[in-house]
């Protein structure tokens, strides 16, 4: 049996749904793939949780009961001596965190993340974070980093390293913004009352002017961009803000209590609609010319983009391979659900993936 600590960052939406998950399935990987999963630690913001033997389906009531304040080391001196196979989950957004995946993998952590700035902090942060990966033999995965539990990143990275050359990447790359603009689009509602319904249902990011201001998008769009081998820097992006600059530096609580001022600059550019359009949210990345952009546009509603529903999420790839037609990936690009599911499929990848290393030894 190959046992698996998990050390799980960020109890929200995304990480709520992904102990409920590993919980639900630990049996199942027991059985069919050898693999005993076990959360063994827990933290968010401010408190910490920590159980050699695993936690269990009333894990929110003992984290209430007894979890401790938080220090940045917990964690490591918890695992100290442990010979498992530990995996650091961040299902956070938290930039600071990302900031800590050095010094995880050099406690010996593999680390598997939701969370994109790690990714699109600064070239160089980004190479010497593989450095370090390749130094130490371990694993960072993150798929969910765009498109949620889409095969996005894996299909462009395998394309990248088969030789292929890509030439583009475009499509509707929030899920988020897909459900808020199909809504919108359709229906006689405030935009304002589609955002809070979304962030309601976990279909945004916590703060939904991540979404809103573009920045999610173009990190999705930054880390294909990588992953495509091009050197770009998150400031190389042209990106459309759909937050008035008044409304950017406020508090999270301050924008939601005045997010009726979004309503006045979307209603205008719905009106302006033709019969036969509708408003997506795009994200394109031009390999060749090394351009990434991420806007607001009208579609004619026949359009792939134009036909989507829900939270979808479109992404056409256009390479040697797929120039005159490309490979098309589509489906739900938002969720707690979903999301969850991603982390853990990239959890079950680094258990195969280090489990002859561990027999061996």
């Amino acid at each position: 049996m190959n046992t698996i600590h998990i050390y799980l960052f960020g109890l929200g939406n995304v990480g709520s749904t992904l102990i409920k998950q590993i919980l639900d399935s630990q049996q199942f990987f027991k059985e069919n793939q050898g693999i005993d999963l076990k959360i063994v630690g827990l933290a968010n913001s401010k408190k910490v949780l920590t159980d050699k033997d695993g936690i269990s389906k009333d894990w929110k009531e003992v984290f209430a009961e007894q979890s401790v304040t938080r220090n940045a080391d917990h964690f490591y001196r918890f695992s100290s001596g442990d010979l498992t196979i530990r995996i650091a989950v961040d299902a956070t957004a938290s930039k600071e965190l990302s900031q800590f995946y050095p010094e995880l993998i050099e406690h010996g952590f593999h680390v598997v993340t939701a969370n994109k700035i790690a990714n699109t902090l600064s070239q160089s942060f980004y190479d010497d974070l593989r450095i370090l990966l390749q130094e130490k033999e371990l694993s960072f995965e993150y798929e969910t980093n765009v498109g949620a539990g889409l095969p996005i990143v894996e299909t462009v990275r395998n394309l990248h390293k088969s030789g292929e050359q890509l030439f583009a990447v475009n499509g509707v790359f929030s899920g988020s913004l897909g459900y808020m603009f199909n809504r919108f689009s359709q229906e006689e509602v405030p935009f304002s009352e589609i955002v809070l319904d979304a962030l309601k249902n976990g279909f945004t990011e916590p703060d939904p002017r991540e979404d809103l201001s573009g920045n999610d998008v173009a990190r999705k769009l930054l880390v294909l961009a990588r992953e495509s081998g091009l050197k770009l820097e998150f400031n190389d992006i042209a990106i459309e803000n759909l937050v008035m600059p008044e409304l950017r530096p406020a508090s999270l609580n301050q924008f939601i209590d005045q997010i009726e001022k979004l309503d006045h600059s979307l209603e205008e550019k719905k009106s302006q609609l033709q019969p036969d359009e509708v408003l997506r949210h795009l994200g394109q990345l031009d390999v060749l010319n090394k351009t990434l952009t991420v806007s607001l546009q009208a579609v004619k509603k026949e359009s792939p983009a134009g036909q989507l529903q829900g939270s979808d999420g479109f992404f056409e790839i256009y390479s040697e391979s797929y120039a005159a037609h490309p490979l098309v990936i589509k489906g739900a690009g938002a969720g707690k659900a979903v999301t969850a599911r991603g982390l853990l499929s990239d959890i079950i990848k680094i258990s195969k993936a280090t489990k002859k290393v561990f027999q061996v030894i």
